[in-house]
């Protein structure tokens, strides 16, 4: 049974940091493209950022570019997004996503499995 497993979101002001950890169970983790997604209260989940299951492709949002960092240790079968500079448009549940033999898609329809996610607020 695939499990991913966020952890690491909360509360944080403006200007502030969090990382995201999402943890991989019951797949061989090292063949999977790992995404972050975001969803906002009656918004569309939205694409945040994606790293190939070979680490090499890695792609963020415009809106996050410079700002979030994405990351694995396959060694522990995690994926981590590191959020500074955070702002209140950044509040949102975050997902975790799971593409078999992905290269980097955006689109959450080429993702297989998906975490329960892990609410992001940041306060002005």
């Amino acid at each position: 049974q695939v499990q991913l497993v966020e952890s690491g979101g909360g509360l944080v002001q403006a200007g502030g940091s969090l990382r995201l950890s999402c943890a991989a169970s019951g797949l061989t983790f090292s063949r999977y493209a790992m995404g972050w997604f975001r969803q906002a209260p009656g918004k569309e989940r939205e694409f945040v950022a994606t790293i190939s299951y070979g680490g090499r492709g890695i792609y963020y949002a415009d809106s996050v570019k410079g700002r979030f960092t994405i990351s694995r240790d396959n060694a522990k079968n995690t994926v981590y997004l590191q959020m500074n500079s955070l702002k209140p448009e950044d509040t949102a549940g975050y997902y975790c996503a799971a593409d078999l033999w992905g290269g980097g898609a955006t689109s959450p329809d080429r993702y297989d499995y998906w975490g329960q996610g892990t609410q992001v607020t940041v306060s002005s």
